[in-house]
């Protein structure tokens, strides 16, 4: 711990459905290739629990929850198609979730430093947070493509840290899925999960170390786990 005592402590963020509403663009893209391929589309309401696991996890759920199962060469054709399509409609309907600026202000008057670490890929994540205006709060922002690992393998979160600069020993995930509570778990670092994200099953039952149900929560929840980490 001695040689990271300098570094500050971090928080890292999730994107979709933590940071962001973002189910609305990427189901809009979803059903564009549902479309396509003579499947009806999904609503907006039963397919937010799809989302969690990156792009093609979507689709193949997408498609199973319509009956069709994926040949691995559908299934690659229609990731390219969707990355390409979601590319051009990242920020349609996307906004933040109330009470994320006043959040991060709060943590970086305290002195955090900020990340993100996300199954979205690299080049999408930067452009989206870019367009949402909240971009160059970060140290990091890692993606699916950014290391040979990614979510929920614990070294894509590990390498969020070490490129951020960030003190591994005061760290803190901020997540909304299984995925980001099995990643922080596997990585040894203690995670907040929120309510308001994509999930099939309550947050509150997979384990994480808080729950919140708003933004305006979480500098204090943050502060809690560093404090008692520390002690």
């Amino acid at each position: 711990m001695s040689a990271a005592t300098n570094r500050p402590p971090i928080a890292v963020f999730d994107l979709d459905g933590t940071l962001a509403e973002t189910a609305g663009d990427l189901i809009g893209t979803l059903n564009v290739l549902m479309r396509r391929e003579g499947l009806a589309e999904l609503p907006l309401s039963q397919a937010r629990g799809l989302i969690g696991a990156g792009a093609k996890a979507l689709i193949r759920r997408g498609f199973e929850a319509e009956g069709r199962t994926l040949a691995p060469e559908d299934h690659e054709r229609l990731f390219e198609a969707f990355i390409a399509h979601y590319g051009e409609h990242l920020a349609d309907t996307s906004h933040l979730f109330p009470g994320v600026i006043e959040a991060l202000d709060r943590l970086e008057a305290e002195g955090f430093s900020l990340a993100v670490c996300t199954n979205k890929y690299e080049g999408q994540s930067v452009e989206l947070l870019r367009l949402l205006g909240i971009g160059h709060r970060f140290a990091a922002i890692c993606g699916r493509d950014t290391f040979p690992q990614f979510k929920p393998d614990p070294r894509h979160l590990t390498g969020t840290i070490e490129r951020a600069g960030g003190d591994p020993a005061r760290a803190v995930m901020v997540g909304d899925s299984r995925t980001d509570i099995d990643t922080a778990k596997a990585a040894g670092i203690p995670v907040v999960a929120v309510t308001f994200g994509y999930t099939d099953r309550p947050v509150s039952e997979l384990g994480p170390d808080r729950v919140i149900e708003h933004f305006s929560a979480l500098p204090a929840a943050i502060r809690e786990l560093v404090l008692a980490d520390a002690a």
